[in-house]
């Protein structure tokens, strides 16, 4: 590769630190003008989308996380007053927390924050706390899954500090059964210490929702709107985000700017200046319009680990469809995996340089190693020399062996340049989605998981009502309760791990018993 077809494939912004390299992509100048089209309905279906276009005819709601970040978008004066009244609202009450306006029921300032929620509600905020973690404000503990034994690490982990922590329910609908279930365990923690719940808790929920309503009846701290304008994996920067930012006393205003400059960035008419676009082209190229290949992201950074993560559900929720706009069976998707590097580039390179090659690799590098002076670890080089060395040596050398990268980079890792980065890879992501003609913002497959789970719990209700001191097998409860045998199974061999039954193991598991 030459330094001329480097220097012609940067893209870069110097006045905000800013670079998206896409020299190891190989788009040629016949795919880019065999694409304008394309990118020209992305840039004006992009367009029609801020402006209020239904996006979501399954729901028949708007998408409006771009408004978050400039209201003035917003298309009624009362959308925007949903944006802009939450904000003041949730910078007084984290200033109250922090000065003691508001206290515990003792008197005591709150010290800890524990986040219940799941998917977006929780992935966005893990990833705020641990790229820029609490700055003089609140440490932040999660409740993420349904997983008992998580969540009695957490406790621990808080310890006698209970009653020093203000829990952060977060559900749209309130009906989420994970976050339910992880406001009931901590409600039982609060309730074990003789703390009454309520008096720890605020919510951040849809107005009316079963969340909210709930919060009302029980005499929560306070509640924050979550609009239905903003989907989970896109409200990183709604009052999902903001209220455990504000009161982590990270600058959200400059997160919120961070994303604007992006956002305007991306709305170029120029093809060749406009990076969001570049970047869902360079995509569509790797996969063939098809996701034909997956995506590995490796940001060479300890404070962006859980980066991939977030663009996992952001990306394969956004793009993983059955069908596309027309109707027609297409699957389409992307993967998405990775970790950091250069940690993790020991456990994967290998294959990534000699294996199967189905991915590209999304490099993020931040420019700056510490702040501070940093010292010599191998005559002149220093940590971040090596850190760089690795980045540099590693993409060199997969693409010696052709296996294509994009490389973004950042000066280094604030509340701005995250919000940099969470924009482009949202307006990507609806710039490919345009692209290959599929709805971005519903998420049938989801939907289904959840009514299968409810199947499941149904049936394990149904086998607890049968359950005798009599030993029986799984074929006979499946018998008379005109079940599966292998699902029948499953939920006794469940309950006996959990205690509620004893569990005979015989030669096959159809001859196994269990009993009460």
């Amino acid at each position: 590769m030459t330094f001329e077809k480097y220097s012609q494939s940067l893209i870069r912004f110097p006045k905000i630190g800013f670079s998206l390299d896409l020299s190891r992509m190989d788009l040629s100048e016949e795919f880019l003008t065999k694409m304008q089209p394309k990118a020209e309905k992305a840039l004006a279906d992009l367009a029609l989308l801020e402006a209020g276009e239904i996006a979501n005819p399954d729901e028949g709601r708007m998408v409006g996380h771009y408004w978050l970040r400039n209201p003035d978008l917003a298309p009624t004066a009362e959308i925007k007053a949903q944006i802009t009244a939450p904000i003041t609202a949730l910078k007084d009450f984290a200033k109250k927390i922090h000065t003691g306006q508001i206290t515990n029921p003792a008197g005591l300032t709150f010290k800890n924050i524990l986040i219940i929620g799941i998917g977006g509600s929780a992935l966005g905020p893990q990833l705020i706390n641990d790229a820029l973690g609490p700055i003089g404000g609140m440490k932040s503990y999660f409740f993420d899954n349904t997983d008992p034994a998580g969540m009695d690490k957490d406790l621990a982990m808080i310890g006698a500090n209970l009653d020093r922590t203000l829990s952060v329910v977060i559900s749209k609908s309130g009906g989420t059964p994970e976050t339910r279930n992880g406001m009931i365990e901590a409600k039982n923690a609060y309730d074990d210490l003789g703390l009454e719940f309520a008096k720890y808790a605020i919510a951040i929920t849809g107005d009316g929702s079963k969340l909210d309503q709930f919060a009302k009846s029980e005499g929560f701290i306070t509640t924050f709107p979550m609009e239905d304008w903003v989907g989970g994996r896109t409200s990183i920067l709604s009052t999902v985000g903001l209220v455990p930012m504000a009161l982590q006393g990270i600058d959200l205003e400059a997160m919120l700017a961070g994303a604007k400059t992006m956002d305007d960035l991306t709305r170029s008419p120029d093809l060749a200046k406009n990076p969001a676009l570049q970047l869902a082209l360079a995509w569509y190229h790797e996969g063939n319009g098809k996701g034909d290949r997956d995506m590995v992201v490796l940001p060479y950074k300890d404070s962006l680990v859980l980066f991939s993560k977030y663009l996992q559900q952001l990306i394969m929720e956004s793009l993983g469809k059955a069908e596309d706009l027309d109707g027609k069976t297409v699957n389409q998707g992307l993967a998405v995996y990775g970790n950091k590097g250069s940690t993790d580039q020991h456990a994967y390179v290998q294959q990534l340089r000699d294996g199967l090659h189905n991915f590209f690799a999304t490099f993020i590098e931040v420019r700056k190693g510490r702040k501070g002076r940093s010292i010599s670890v191998d005559g002149t080089n220093t940590s971040a020399d090596y850190l760089q060395g690795f980045l540099r040596g590693t993409r060199r050398a997969l693409y010696e062996n052709g296996r294509r990268s994009v490389l973004i980079s950042i000066e280094e890792v604030t509340a701005t340049t995250l919000g940099y980065l969470i924009a482009l890879f949202e307006r990507t992501v609806t710039f490919y989605a345009s692209m290959v003609n599929i709805n971005a913002y519903h998420q049938p497959g989801v939907e289904a998981g959840k009514a299968a789970a409810n199947v499941f719990l149904d049936l394990l209700n149904e086998v607890r009502g049968h359950l005798t001191a009599l030993e029986k097998t799984a074929d006979d409860i499946a018998t008379e309760i005109s079940g599966d045998p292998e699902e029948v199974f499953h939920a006794l061999v469940h309950l006996a791990a959990n205690g509620e039954v004893s569990h005979v193991r015989r030669d096959t598991p159809a001859e196994d018993t269990f009993g009460l």
